[in-house]
């Protein structure tokens, strides 16, 4: 079967899903979710977290690779500030009335804010965070959550919940630490300094780095390059190496077996 053209862009695209400074589209089997709300740097908010969660749940079954950008000069400087008042945002606890309430009440919250940080991963998807200008906190965790990160060569990571006395509590510290280590994770973190594109790029943050007028075409490029393997082989390839840290040696070779064969089958006809 032939793979569907290149994507158009987001803006000409009819959107499957615009509120709350999340905007969905799906060309073929891209989509692109755009956070959308430059004039505050898509800051993010609980409302946005759950158009995030939405836009996974809209997304279609022909759907191979996910984009995920920021309108503006930065991908997502973080957390809405808001959140630290003692109102809060309007119709949502505040932290100080989360803090309040039960044990269960506060884990029950934290869980469903985490769900817009991990169907990134779906093992039939493949996801590219296009990162610009700052990816702080939240921006930094969400840009953890895709696959793979293609960067603007201005980008700024950073972690800065330890430095206001929190913890990264967005399904952020496991990617960070597989892909830098332990030492660099807890330095990152602890200090909250910031991490630019040359060092991104060196210690495996960034997949790529790129001036950022050339952004958008580096990963298209990136886009067309991974739609050109078939659906199957990726999705197979991809949950082997997602499973292989937790598994030994002798239990990676007998999952490689085990998906070669079903590879093998498929492509002689043969499958169920």
């Amino acid at each position: 079967m032939s793979e569907p053209n290149a994507p158009t862009t987001a803006a000409q695209a009819d959107p499957l899903l615009m509120r709350d400074g999340v905007r969905l589209t799906v060309d073929g089997a891209v989509a692109t979710v755009t956070l959308c709300n430059p004039a505050k740097r898509n800051a993010q908010s609980p409302a946005l977290w759950r158009a995030l969660v939405e836009a996974g749940r809209l997304l279609p079954g022909s759907v191979r690779v996910v984009v995920l950008r920021g309108e503006g000069v930065s991908f997502s400087a973080g957390l809405d500030r808001q959140a630290f008042t003692p109102e809060g945002f309007d119709g949502e606890p505040s932290f100080i009335d989360l803090a309040r309430g039960s044990e269960a009440e506060l884990d029950a919250t934290i869980a469903e804010y985490q769900e817009a940080f991990t169907w990134w991963r779906r093992n039939d998807l493949v996801s590219i965070a296009a990162v610009q200008g700052h990816a702080i906190g939240a921006g930094f965790q969400l840009a953890l959550a895709c696959d793979l990160r293609v960067c603007a060569d201005d980008v700024q990571f950073a972690m800065r919940e330890t430095s206001l006395g929190l913890v990264p509590d967005l399904a952020g510290t496991k990617p960070l630490t597989g892909l830098v280590g332990y030492a660099r994770a807890l330095e990152i973190c602890a200090t909250g300094r910031y991490v630019r594109a040359e060092e991104a790029e060196r210690i495996g943050l960034a997949n790529l780095v790129v001036p950022p007028a050339e952004l958008d075409a580096a990963v298209s490029d990136l886009t067309a390059a991974l739609l050109a393997a078939p659906r199957d082989a990726v999705i197979e390839t991809k949950t082997l190496l997602r499973e292989a840290p937790s598994r030994t040696y002798d239990e990676q070779r007998t999952a490689e077996r085990a998906a070669q064969g079903r590879r093998l089958r498929d492509l002689a006809g043969l499958g169920e």
